[in-house]
């Protein structure tokens, strides 16, 4: 029988009932209930939070009919129906001030017509708190709490300070109740993206045990390196016949486009996505389905609010307290570790800096996709075709075809005026490169404001310096007197030394000179 991929489907109960395929994460999900009783994890989208979540509420209501033949059945004996409350925010658009206000009001009149309301109960909080201990008391057993996105209402009021900060209090009032009624709770977990919330939302709940950097749940979302070898092997072997591969390449091309996700320093193995890896399988076909289902134009407002140069965004070192805080519009990285644009490379232990980079080739190609329309004047529909046309031009040796091209990925520099000229050279020539260096092999070797670029293809290798209002002679005399083109001197292929001046004038590429 031909496997049921679960895709888009985040309801347990219907994906068992349906036939779906389940990788059973029930031994982790058991190992929490049994553990503690407060969480709270952080995870990028589309990496089965919203079915890690379905999947305990199915649990604590007591169905057990549902995880027959899966682990926690072998764990769990009492299988007691609890009163859940679930609260998704994954479900509105908080654009307009009301919004969060109706959805916690839709949600308290629903658990409140099943466990009753006290009038004098006025404000979301109060009705909240209320709700918890009523469903204890009128079922004699303590309430269960799921939060899903609880970032949601935040992620899409950033740059709008004042509706952000009237969401912010809202729900720091609402979960205070979480720890007003302890004495009513048998467990809570609240999930989302990001972590900014977990300080200004959560300030007054210290009891929640964060577990997303914990080693014991690395995997609890996601699907790991022997996971995939155990519930895939068919598929990978159906994917390779498909794409004329052996099963080999296709593991190969699996891991690179795929995997290299790590939530904390520690757990040797990387994660790889799962919402990707199921529609590569479903589909037969490789692709950037994560990426494709989301714009995070957050993303983007907070690395132009932040002047960010794009070039450092791969050799960042930074320590547990950044990619662990709140954002700010002065230092991205912690929205953008959070999301899962970046993931942890190394750890330093002696200096307790971790080392972020991109996790796979689907994030770092999909990232600098959707970067280019918001840096160059480049219509997003037509930014495929201007790469392909830039990258034939340096495979044939066309120096004068590709250099026109990048004066016109330059061009309409009125991008923000106020912003730094020589930055915004920096991160459009960083993503022009990027993107050529998925079919070319690019370096960069970036210093205070200056790029080096060295670019290789099967017959020619480019040697670049980029100088501001200075002269392309100049540059090219640095690449000599610096002997940039040493490593290649017993290169069979045609090496080729080009000197680029821009000018802040015309805010384009002034002249370049070729040796």
């Amino acid at each position: 029988m031909e496997k049921k991929y679960p895709i888009g489907i985040q309801d347990f109960e219907k994906l068992r009932r349906d036939g779906y395929f389940y990788l059973d994460k029930t031994s982790l999900l058991y190992k929490l209930v049994a553990t503690g009783q407060y969480y709270f994890l952080s995870r990028p989208r589309r990496f089965g939070k919203s079915l890690l979540i379905s999947t305990l509420e199915a649990y604590f209501k007591g169905k057990k009919e549902l995880f027959d033949g899966l682990a926690v059945c072998k764990k769990e004996q009492e299988w007691k129906c609890y009163p859940v409350l679930h609260l998704d925010l994954n479900t509105k658009n908080y654009e307009d001030k009301s919004s969060l206000g109706t959805l916690l009001d839709e949600n308290l009149q629903r658990w409140e017509s099943e466990y009753g309301r006290d009038e004098s109960e006025v404000g979301m909080e109060r009705r909240f708190a209320g709700v918890i201990r009523r469903a204890h008391l009128k079922t004699g057993l303590r309430a269960v709490i799921l939060v899903d996105e609880y970032d949601k209402p935040l992620l899409q009021t950033i740059g709008k300070e004042s509706l952000q900060e009237e969401y912010r209090n809202i729900l720091k009032a609402f979960y205070g109740a979480l720890k007003s009624e302890d004495g009513h709770i048998r467990f809570a977990l609240l999930s989302g993206v990001t972590k900014f919330g977990k300080i200004s939302v959560f300030s007054d709940l210290n009891n929640l045990q964060d577990i997303s950097m914990d080693e014991r749940y690395a995997d609890i979302c996601g699907i790991s390196e022997d996971e995939l070898a155990e519930n895939f092997g068919d598929d990978i072997q159906a994917l390779a016949k498909a794409n004329g591969q052996n099963i080999e390449e296709a593991s190969k091309a699996l891991k690179e486009q795929y995997d290299g996700y790590h939530f904390n320093p520690w757990t040797p193995y990387g994660i790889y996505n799962p919402f990707s890896l199921l529609n590569t399988f479903a589909k037969k076909r490789y692709g950037n389905y994560w990426f494709e289902t989301g714009t995070p134009t957050y993303l983007v407002k907070l690395l132009k609010a932040s002047n960010f140069v794009l070039p450092e965004i791969e050799h960042v070192e930074t320590d547990s307290d950044t990619i662990d805080s709140i954002f700010t519009d002065n230092n991205p990285l912690p929205v953008i570790y959070q999301s899962g644009y970046l993931t942890i490379k190394g750890y330093d232990q002696e200096f307790g800096l971790f080392s972020l980079g991109f996790p796979n080739k689907e994030v770092e190609e999909g990232f600098m996709k959707f970067l280019m329309p918001y840096y160059t004047d480049i219509d997003k529909s037509k930014s495929a075709f201007e790469i392909k046309n830039f990258v034939a031009d340096i495979k044939s040796g066309n120096i004068a075809g590709f250099m026109e091209r990048l004066k016109s990925f330059l061009a309409g520099c009125n991008y923000e005026l106020s912003l730094d000229i020589e930055r915004h050279y920096q991160n459009v020539l960083y993503i022009v490169f990027k993107l050529a260096g998925f079919y070319t092999q690019v370096e960069y070797r970036t210093s205070q404001g200056r790029i080096d670029l060295v670019l290789q293809t099967k017959d020619y290798v480019y040697i670049m310096e980029f100088k501001l209002d200075g002269s392309a002679e100049d540059a090219l005399k640095q690449i000599e007197e610096k002997q940039y083109a040493l490593p290649f001197a017993s290169d069979s292929r045609k090496v080729y030394k080009i000197g680029v001046n821009f000018s802040s004038r015309t805010r384009n590429i002034d002249r370049w000179v070729v040796e």
